[in-house]
């Protein structure tokens, strides 16, 4: 805890946009005081992620392939019980294999997507997991904790914060008998969320796909469909912290 009373007067320091010292101004009779603010909860959210990858000689297979798969899990995530607006997918891309030569006829395609899923009851986790990879064209990428509503969670954490930041200076000016005035001036810093679980799950380019002689970034050849992956991780607490620095007028 920062506490510092100036009996005459509050420092503050402008800068000049010229080279030349800091301005200096004092306000009278003004308390500041620092204080930090911390929000727990249980995470409410899970975000779970899918690549979509298949590779055909033939550009028409290899996508049907990709999209039947993404459609495949859209189904599996709507049986348990999650809404339209819980499943997002982008687009497929198609890239172009060749063998050294761009000229020439591309001798396969690959097609890869990705698809998301948000899920508020994490018991579906593990049956969508072990549901979504079976095909070896679903690659399960992260699993991800956190809170559905983050802003609700900041809002409380700086009112922790201000709340005891007017306890602590109430308490500082009962000492000498004066009474806390209006706020005339704060500053708030509200950080970054931590304690969100996260698993991620990147597979090996021998295990997975390996990059070809010339392909390019899509240049890759799928050599075994990837394992599945493993049990969720226990969602930790997800706390929300934020410091404020107030100045008081003191009565």
């Amino acid at each position: 805890m920062k506490l510092s009373i100036c009996c005459c007067a509050l420092l503050l320091c402008s800068v000049s946009v010229t080279a030349q010292a800091p301005e200096t101004k004092f306000i009278a009779d003004t308390l500041v005081v620092q204080a930090d603010g911390t929000y727990e909860a249980d995470p409410d959210l899970a975000t779970v992620t899918f690549q979509i990858f298949s590779q055909d000689k033939d550009i028409k297979h290899a996508y049907d392939a990709a999209s039947q798969s993404m459609q495949r899990i859209a189904g599996i995530a709507q049986r348990n019980g999650l809404r339209t607006e819980d499943v997002s997918s982008g687009v497929l891309t198609v890239a172009p294999l060749y063998d050294g030569d761009r000229k020439k006829r591309a001798r396969s395609y690959y097609v890869r997507g990705q698809i998301v899923l948000r899920l508020r009851d994490f018991a579906k986790i593990g049956p969508i997991l072990d549901g979504s990879v079976e095909d070896g064209v679903t690659d399960f990428r992260s699993l991800t904790y956190s809170l559905a509503d983050e802003e609700a969670a900041k809002k409380l954490a700086v009112a922790e914060a201000m709340k005891r930041a007017v306890g602590r200076a109430s308490s500082a000016l009962e000492q000498k008998g004066q009474k806390l005035g209006a706020l005339r001036y704060m500053s708030l810093d509200v950080k970054q969320i931590y304690g969100v679980a996260r698993l991620d799950n990147y597979y090996a380019s021998d295990s997975a796909e390996v990059a070809a002689s010339s392909g390019g970034v899509f240049g890759m050849h799928k050599a075994a469909p990837p394992p599945p992956p493993p049990p969720p991780p226990q969602p930790e607490k997800i706390a929300v912290s934020a410091s404020v620095q107030c100045a008081f007028q003191i009565q």
